[in-house]
């Protein structure tokens, strides 16, 4: 794909990139797919480039994606460092970067790249591309725009991250240069058959107990236009998964035909719950939805950590979702 003219706000990233000796790369707390992919690219490309970088995240790689940092570059964070730049891919907002944050006191300038529509805009450089589908296809423009060389595991990196936060090209924010970016990645050596294999085809007994749990608890209201499970804190316990495990099982449910809007509530503890959403219809906006209760993310993805009881924030959630639906025939 031909390189085309690039934006102010992607020349203005690469001139503070190139004028730092030591720049943090850090993405938000409970990664998946899209932030680790990111980070560890743009960490092995600036590195490529002769940067001391170092990354960040709160939380551990989930074991699906560990197969992309075999060297363990994504440390959690520490105080008492320094950075010219620093760099938050994935994160629509500061909080998001979790511990990470707040061992970034000592830092100059703050570049933000995220493509959620609900990011508050908190570095001293904000890109933000709401209409783009993942942040791994933002990284992959400043490489190109930077003519950085995007070796086989870049390219799995890349790979990875848009082909997860696109659902596998299946959401609507799917677009065509899409595929296009995803083409030049397999052109450049990414391995699909490992990737594939790692992230969708191998999943550790933990998550399939996990699973089990999810279709034998499951429950449909609104004429079966809403699927909903709760898992709590014993559930992890007894299955011997964890937090990360839960990624992606909401998909189940909503593969349920008549089911338009799927959730799963997850203990925090007593008075938190984390509820992730899903939506098939770009009539119904989960990302409103999350808003409603501090959170956010897409309109066919988002999430939110609500205060209350949990049967108070099932009760809030449910009707929350119920009027959205009133919008569809």
């Amino acid at each position: 794909m031909p390189v085309k003219s690039h934006p102010k706000i992607i020349q203005r990233i690469l001139e503070v990139l190139r004028g730092s000796q030591s720049v943090c790369v850090v993405g938000h707390v409970r990664p998946d797919g899209d932030c680790i992919g990111s980070q560890l690219a743009l960490t092995l490309a600036l590195r490529a480039e002769g940067r001391r970088v170092t990354c960040w995240n709160e939380d551990v790689v989930p074991q699906k994606y560990r197969f992309l940092d075999p060297e363990g570059l994504i440390q959690p964070p520490r105080a008492g460092q320094r950075f010219d730049c620093v760099v938050a891919a994935d994160a629509a907002s500061f909080e998001r970067l979790g511990r990470a944050g707040e061992c970034l006191g000592e830092r100059q300038t703050l570049i933000n790249i995220d493509h959620h529509p609900c990011n508050t805009r908190f570095g001293d450089i904000n890109w933000v591309a709401a209409n783009q589908p993942s942040t791994g296809e933002l990284i992959y423009r400043l490489l190109r725009a930077a003519r950085w060389p995007i070796t086989p595991r870049i390219a799995d990196c890349l790979f990875t991250a848009i082909s997860t936060d696109t659902g596998s090209f299946q959401y609507p924010s799917t677009r065509p240069s899409t595929y296009h970016v995803a083409g030049e990645l397999v052109a450049r050596g990414a391995n699909l058959t490992q990737i594939c294999h790692e992230v969708y085809q191998s999943f550790p007994l933990p998550r399939a107990r996990l699973l089990k749990r999810l279709y034998s608890r499951f429950r449909l209201t609104d004429k079966n236009r809403i699927a909903y499970c709760w898992l709590n804190k014993a559930d992890f316990a007894r299955t011997g998964a964890d937090s990360a495990d839960s990624e992606g099982l909401i998909d189940h449910i909503r593969a349920i035909e008549p089911v338009v809007v799927a959730c799963v509530f997850e203990e925090v503890d007593p008075q938190w719950t984390r509820v992730s959403f899903r939506s098939k219809s770009d009539q119904v906006n989960v990302n409103k939805i999350a808003a409603q209760f501090g959170g956010g993310g897409h309109a066919a993805a988002a999430g939110a950590r609500i205060e209350g009881t949990p049967l108070a924030t099932r009760r809030r959630v449910i009707a929350a979702i119920k009027l959205a639906l009133k919008a569809l025939p």
